[in-house]
């Protein structure tokens, strides 16, 4: 397992784990940054410089509590480093906060450093060739996987924590359980690296602390105890700046150019690459990756100052710590073998040609030297080294900011372009007035509009198809103060279930099948505005559920998300259907009604407002006329006169679709009836004829029909033999139907039996 992970959730590729990574050990996918675990060296620049905390360690935590539940014996070791950490605690208490958690035995890592002192010393002696110090994991790493050409160089000693390791087991025997405490993560990459390692555990301090907490652990109220094992002296001032030699004790000179010691990511990659290039041959290089020394590794304590930190180390080597005074079984202090091997571990990148990084250059924009602004933003030093990390397939051409920036501004000219054009054709579609017509009902309707558009009420628009309705609702929004804000529309009839309920809500990637990225929902892009449901009486009781909650709390949850957005949004709702009664046969929610019918605008049929009809036809002519740019200026009389004896079934609707029609077919500057549809001809002709008075034809037509129908229902019953519900089926009607003209010609009364001879229920 990688000891370094990415929370991809959290990842937002804003590539400050790119620039701060020092051998570019990060690949760049499409939604995230992952660490190439074959090229990191574990220096934990990355978890101190994501902003999002997607770079986290690899939690031992778990593994750590079952060894300490197990039946093996487990010591720990802490790193050098342990005061600039635990500062508020003393030594002691911190040793009995461990065995009160399951520790056989607490040992001081600085012991380890004391253990390859030695080493050191007769290293620097009997070699000649430059030397580069091996007690940093962090440096290591560096040399084995980018800088193989200097493993010759690394001395051959094992670090401080591997040699404590060692050393326990082999007084303990290779059945104890080692697990060491620092602030160092490349400790984790070291013991993954090394076959059969000393140290079975690498724990940072903070897990620690997870630890004590979980378990209910105040260390701070504990009576301290002594540590285990041999104490140490000089090997405390290991993790300071400039610690490690005294540690060591081997003495230098300052004014000693033959000894290299630095600290600090950009001190150590230039001594690196000058070893490298050959610039420089000192005796010895003593190169720790961290700022200040191990005080300023990765794990350490963010609250405090660097030079505090190093008083709490100074103090802690004055000061000293409890100790048992019993030597470790098997004697005194014996050194275990302290020598080690290193490996090339280096990962060949593809190496680009001259014209692939120019093609990749051109890619983004960068046509001459002048283009390469070297600006950073992607991480990469500069754009020819980013140009290099496409290649290699460890970035990609949208990391390029200045290159996003200029496609951006491009885009939006266009959408800037559009959004004139789309304005232009709404001015055009719906003209100054939304509402056309001088009617009484139309003024009501109107009326209303004005009074509900400014405030925030939900609205419900009921009215046949056709009668204007989205119109309305877009009145409405005008009127509102959230004009200027989106107003979103949606025909709820269009898509299936689960369809709408993500269109309205969202999803998660993963959601379901088809689900390849978020999607932002329609209740949160209308945020701050209006959405407009038409058909609200097709949704389902499942969906009109999850739209109650959401007009109640003010809150979406996208569908696949365990969590909710608040959202801002005023509900315009339309429907042609009967919604009282949909609440009283089950099929709609009667909450959701009572939500829904806060303020109800009724829009009127078509032909309850004839008067209004030659207003909106001429209306509809200048749409027409724009529309298909053809210069009609009228429509004659008698097309006039058919559309006012019309019935429009399809309301304003159709008007619009006959208007238009008639004026693709007019063959002059007039719309003529002959260019409308048959039904408006036949009107007219009928209009043409003069009629018969209809009041005296019913009056002399209603007793002949009245006879037959009572004759034929006396013969139906004589067929059925009198049985009402034969009779009924042998009419071919509903019974219901058969009652009422039996009652209608007296044949049947109320509570009593059939009047007919032989009639039968």
């Amino acid at each position: 397992m990688q000891p370094i992970t990415t929370i991809t959730d959290k990842c937002r590729k804003c590539y400050s784990c790119v620039r701060s990574c020092p051998v570019k050990a990060i690949k760049v996918e499409k939604t995230y940054a992952e660490i190439i675990f074959e090229r990191c060296i574990g220096c934990g620049n990355c978890l101190a410089t994501c902003p999002q905390k997607a770079k986290v360690v690899t939690d031992k935590v778990e593994v750590t509590e079952a060894l300490l539940d197990g039946p093996a014996r487990v010591v720990a070791v802490l790193g050098c480093s342990f005061p600039a950490y635990f500062h508020y605690l003393k030594p002691e208490q911190l040793v009995a906060a461990l065995k009160k958690l399951g520790f056989a035995e607490v040992h001081e890592g600085a012991s380890g450093a004391e253990m390859i002192g030695g080493a050191y010393a007769e290293a620097i002696e009997t070699t000649t060739a430059p030397l580069i110090s091996s007690h940093c994991p962090a440096v290591v790493d560096l040399i084995e996987r980018h800088y193989p050409e200097l493993l010759d160089g690394l001395v051959r000693v094992v670090s401080p924590m591997i040699a404590i390791g060692r050393y326990l087991k082999e007084v303990h025997g290779p059945d104890l359980k080692v697990i060491y405490i620092s602030s160092c993560i490349a400790g984790k990459f070291e013991i993954q690296a090394l076959e059969n390692s000393a140290v079975d555990l690498v724990l940072t301090y903070r897990e620690l602390d997870s630890i004590f907490k979980s378990r209910g652990i105040s260390a701070t109220s504990l009576p301290g105890e002594p540590f285990d094992g041999v104490e140490p002296h000089l090997g405390r001032l290991y993790p300071i700046s400039g610690g490690t030699f005294k540690a060591f004790s081997i003495m230098t000179d300052p004014l000693d150019t033959e000894v290299v010691v630095a600290e600090g990511e950009v001190n150590v990659m230039g001594i690196i690459q000058d070893l490298a290039s050959g610039r420089i041959k000192p005796r010895i290089a003593d190169l720790r990756f961290c700022y200040d020394g191990c005080i300023g590794g990765p794990g350490r304590n963010n609250d405090l100052t660097g030079l505090y930190k190093r008083n709490l180390v100074i103090s802690h080597f004055k000061m000293g710590a409890d100790y048992r005074g019993v030597p470790p079984s098997g004697g005194g202090k014996r050194l275990p073998s302290l020598e080690r091997s290193f490996q090339n571990r280096y990962v060949g990148l593809p190496v680009p040609k001259g014209d692939d990084i120019k093609k990749i250059l051109q890619a983004t924009g960068k046509f001459t030297r002048r283009d390469e602004l070297n600006c950073r933003a992607c991480g990469y030093r500069t754009c020819r080294e980013y140009g290099v990390a496409v290649f290699q397939g460890l970035a990609d051409l949208e990391m390029c900011l200045p290159h996003n920036m200029q496609l951006m501004e491009k885009e939006h000219g266009k959408l800037v372009q559009k959004y004139e054009l789309a304005r232009r054709e709404l001015a055009m579609e719906y003209g100054d007035e939304f509402i056309v017509g001088n009617d009484r009902k139309t003024v009501e309707v109107l009326d209303l509009i004005k009074q509900v558009g400014p405030t925030p009420t939900t609205v419900l628009i009921r009215g046949e198809s056709g009668t204007g309705k989205e119109l309305t609702a877009r009145a409405i929004h005008r009127y509102s103060q959230r004009n200027d804000k989106p107003l979103v529309t949606l025909n709820c009839t269009t898509l299936t279930d689960s369809l709408l309920e993500s269109e309205l809500f969202g999803h998660r990637k993963g959601a379901f099948t088809g689900a390849i990225s978020d999607k932002k929902g329609l209740f949160e892009a209308a945020d701050g505005g209006t959405i407009f449901l038409d058909e609200i009486g097709d949704i389902t009781p499942k969906l009109q559920a999850e739209l109650l909650r959401v007009l109640d709390s003010g809150e979406v949850r996208p569908v696949g998300s365990n969590s909710s957005r608040k959202v801002d949004i005023r509900l315009i709702a339309a429907t042609n259907k009967d919604l009282e009664a949909g609440v009283r046969e089950g099929w709609f929610r009667e909450d959701l009604y009572y939500r829904l019918n806060v303020f109800t605008v009724t829009m009127p049929p078509l032909r309850s407002r004839i008067e209004s009809v030659p207003l909106l036809a001429h209306h509809f002519l200048e749409k027409a006329r724009k529309k298909l740019n053809k210069n009609i200026i009228a429509i004659e009389d008698r097309a006039i006169n058919a559309m006012l004896n019309y019935h429009w079934p399809g309301n304003i609707r159709e008007m619009q679709n006959v208007i238009e029609r008639a004026a693709v077919l007019a063959l002059d500057n007039v719309i003529r009836l002959g260019n409308m549809p048959t039904v408006f001809s036949d009107i007219s002709a009928e209009s043409a004829v003069e009629r018969v008075n209809l009041q005296s034809f019913r009056a002399e037509r209603e007793p002949h029909v009245s006879k037959v129908e009572r004759e034929l229902i006396r013969r139906y019953l004589a067929e059925a033999g009198g049985n009402v519900s034969r009779a009924a089926q042998l009419a071919n009607i509903p019974r219901r139907t058969f009652y009422r003209i039996l009652e209608k010609h007296g044949l049947k009364r109320s509570g009593r039996r059939q009047a007919v001879p032989g009639a039968e229920e």
